[in-house]
């Protein structure tokens, strides 16, 4: 098999672009990825299927006729929740609900055999650009700092990594996926809406908060770490200058 094959992507992506190919998705990574991307993606989306999770099943890892790598994984035919919600704004709430409830049930499964957050967090931070030593050092003794139980957390949960068909609601897109503080990974949600919406990131920890019984406060504690961290990904629509707003302004986040 060859690109040409896979005709026009179904979707383009920070790190690979995903086909649909004979009632089949193929995730093409792209070439700037350590060969092991593919394998260790699909090595957590098979975890989160192990859990019992609605995630598509993982049918192989294959090389492509150009060397690059890719996942071959089940199609599941259906409309992004976040599609589902542009076009239907008054009803916000209604698909946030919804996307808590999965991402609490994510959170509910402990993680004992994929990589730890905060080995990538900590690695994130090292290679973070526009933050000096002094700062990288205190980032990481706060890293360090941190206790909690390792849980299943996706790494990139949000509404368009939700895909609803029929009567389900799959979860797609587990690359970012490890074991750790699940209040980190809501903090990194929280982030991601932030970017397009405050009213969104707004309701969505209010919703958070009040289905978990978290409290914001230990929730934001996370927010430097989680920002520098989203540094080193360089994400063209992101911009830096926020992100190291956020950083500098953490000593803000340690109240309830």
């Amino acid at each position: 098999m060859n690109l040409g094959d896979l005709g026009a992507p179904l979707a383009v992506g920070n790190t690979a672009k995903v086909y649909l190919f004979e009632n089949k998705i193929i995730k093409v990574f792209n070439d700037n990825l350590p060969y092991t991307e593919s394998m260790n993606e699909a090595n957590r989306q098979e975890y989160a299927y192990s859990c019992g999770l609605y995630v598509p099943k993982v049918l192989d890892v294959i090389k492509l006729e150009e060397d690059k790598q890719a996942i071959v994984m089940e199609y599941i035919k259906g409309e992004t929740i976040g599609n589902l919600l542009s076009d239907n704004p008054e009803q916000a709430e209604y698909y946030m609900n919804i996307s808590i409830d999965l991402q609490r049930k994510v959170h509910q499964n402990e993680a004992d055999s994929i990589d730890l957050m905060s080995e990538k967090l900590s690695r994130q931070i090292n290679s973070a650009p526009y933050l000096g030593n002094e700062l990288k050092s205190s980032l990481l003794d706060k890293l360090g700092s941190m206790v909690f139980e390792k849980r299943l957390c996706h790494g990139d949960f949000h509404l368009f990594n939700l895909i609803k068909s029929d009567d389900k609601v799959a979860i797609i897109d587990w690359v970012d996926a490890s074991a750790g503080d699940l209040r980190a990974d809501i903090y990194r949600t929280y982030l991601l809406y932030s970017q397009l919406s405050m009213d969104l990131a707004d309701m969505y920890l209010h919703l958070y908060c009040k289905k978990s019984g978290l409290s914001k406060g230990e929730i934001l504690k996370w927010a430097p770490i989680i920002a520098a961290a989203r540094l080193s990904e360089c994400v063209i629509t992101e911009r830096p200058e926020r992100l190291l707003d956020i950083v500098n302004d953490y000593p803000a986040t340690e109240v309830e």
